[in-house]
């Protein structure tokens, strides 16, 4: 088959690892990090490469494949005029992970958890002190010290809400850097630190064509991606 993969770019490493492995053609399409903040724009601009279904060279696609999970519902009024294959998982950790059994038995023993992954962290978001450091002097730079100061009051409020900082470890390049990265978040946070090996075990099943509907849901032409309050399965098609 010919795939198109359509994911986050904070997934780019993972991604190209699973599409370097599968027996189909899989061109990767990478999507700006950060979009699940805000799911109208990340519909729009996940629709926007859905339109696209052939490759450069006019070869049509099989199918569209999307790296991500529910995410914000971001997803959600999906379709498009090939299937779009979509892992039944709320966000990209249920990938990470290998499936949302792990993710919501993690999740429920240990409440307050932050991820952290090579993706994540390159993106220079991840909570820690470099990322406080450099916000704290973008706050001085527009606002002043004193506005500053109540920003970083405002940005540990929500801080404080978490507990974990989990590194998730799939064995690529630079595993022990970030591995380390992680551990100076959490002591810098007063947070614990735990570690857990990732899994390719989805995302390999994704780009390889296996699609068990109960790990994967498939949106023929015509059907729309809905949210599925009522069923484990997380999202449904209409």
């Amino acid at each position: 088959m010919r795939l198109q993969f359509i994911t986050c770019k904070v997934m780019q490493r993972e991604a190209y690892f699973c599409a370097a492995r599968s027996r189909n053609v899989v061109d990767v399409v990478l999507m700006e990090q950060g979009l699940h903040d805000e799911p109208q724009r990340l519909r729009a601009e996940v629709l926007k490469a859905l339109d696209t279904t052939c490759d450069i060279q006019g070869r049509p696609y099989n199918a569209s494949l999307l790296g991500y999970g529910l995410c914000s519902n971001g997803i959600v009024g999906l379709s498009a005029a090939i299937p779009i294959v979509v892992p039944r998982g709320h966000d990209c950790i249920t990938l990470l992970l290998g499936s949302k059994e792990k993710y919501q038995e993690y999740f429920d023993a240990h409440r307050g958890v932050y991820w952290y992954s090579a993706g994540w962290i390159e993106s220079g978001k991840q909570p820690g002190k470099e990322r406080h450091e450099q916000l704290l002097e973008q706050y001085r730079e527009k606002y002043g010290d004193d506005n500053a100061r109540y920003l970083m009051e405002v940005e540990q409020g929500w801080i404080g809400q978490y507990n974990w900082a989990t590194y998730l470890d799939w064995g690529l390049v630079n595993s022990d850097k970030y591995r380390d990265y992680t551990k100076r978040c959490a002591e810098f946070l007063n947070w614990n630190y735990d570690e857990l090996k990732g899994s390719p075990d989805l995302m390999q099943r994704l780009v390889d064509g296996h699609w068990d509907d109960a790990e994967f849901l498939v949106i023929k032409p015509g059907q729309t991606i809905r949210e599925d309050l009522t069923r484990s399965g997380i999202i449904k098609a209409e």
